[in-house]
């Protein structure tokens, strides 16, 4: 069982700082074969991403400023423990805990538009989205820099933890936060969507310090796979047969003996798309949803 105890001195607040899987995904490894190829499914898969891209090409602009979070109307005064401030919002269930997204390289929060509605419309009272900058250097960086974006969204709703979704690097980010700076304080769960967590050979074309961290056996993934011990956040990584980014696409799933970690695979869905595929959505709902069972709970204020 995971240890309760916060960490004494969060690693985001210093500069430069630097699981028990499922046995198998839903559905088993992805098929292989000429018949896989053309399927309909496949076809389906790549006109929705092709189709998807366009439309995100046209969104980006619209992505370059940052998001505000939304104030749950609900909210009443941080003096009230969660679970009484849940009371107030229209659903207690979803609105418990506010949500933020993180894309992925060279991206910004327009990826989520789909998400965002999506999750609202289910009743998550409180979805907002975080930029970071396209010239980011390296994971560590960036998870300093998340961990201080997420205290400030605590600090804003009153909340004391948060879940995160990330996209593609989004979501190797926010592991590396939880994982390796103590941001598990901070993270109820996290779902990550197309993101390389054994790497991709793609990184292998392009030579930037950013990109090399995300080759297979890089410095960075071999510090992930160091141990974990009490890391209390919860690891959904849900990744696609048909992910054009990552490769081999087995490469999405999140393997770490320490983590508390799910692995969904889910079929014909291209990298970019996975944000707007219903089923997706629908996983990402149930998850973020869904409670804690009562030997991991952590103490409330």
């Amino acid at each position: 069982m995971h240890s309760t105890d916060p960490p004494s001195s969060p690693a985001w607040h210093a500069p430069g700082a630097g699981a028990g899987s499922d046995p198998a995904a839903p559905g088993g490894p992805p098929r292989g074969g000429l018949r896989s190829v053309v399927s309909p499914v496949v076809l389906a898969g790549t006109l929705t991403e092709l189709a998807w891209v366009g439309a995100h090409a046209l969104l980006y602009p619209l992505g370059a400023r940052a998001e505000r979070l939304r104030p749950d109307p609900g909210y009443r005064p941080a003096d009230r423990s969660p679970a009484v401030r849940a009371l107030f919002a229209d659903d207690p269930l979803a609105a418990r805990v506010p949500v933020v997204l993180v894309h992925g390289l060279v991206d910004n929060r327009s990826v989520f538009s789909v998400t965002r509605r999506a999750l609202r419309r289910r009743g998550f009272t409180q979805v907002c989205s975080w930029n970071y900058s396209p010239l980011l250097r390296d994971v560590e960086t960036a998870a300093v820099a998340l961990g201080r974006h997420l205290e400030q969204v605590c600090q804003d709703t009153g909340h004391e933890r948060v879940h995160v979704v990330g996209h593609s690097l989004g979501g190797l980010v926010a592991r590396y936060l939880v994982q390796r700076l103590g941001g598990d304080a901070l993270v109820d769960s996290l779902v990550t969507l197309g993101t390389p967590h054994g790497g991709s050979r793609w990184a292998h074309v392009l030579p930037t310090p950013l990109v090399r961290q995300l080759r297979p056996g890089s410095p960075l993934l071999q510090e992930l796979a160091t141990p974990a011990p009490g890391c209390r956040t919860r690891v959904t990584a849900v990744y696609s047969d048909l992910d054009q980014m990552v490769v081999p696409s087995t490469s999405g799933r999140c393997e770490h003996p320490d983590l508390s970690v799910r692995n969904v695979l889910v079929r014909g869905v291209g990298h970019m798309s996975l944000p707007i595929h219903r089923s997706v959505l629908d996983e990402i709902a149930a998850t973020l949803a869904a409670p804690r069972p009562a030997t991991e709970r952590l103490p409330t204020a």
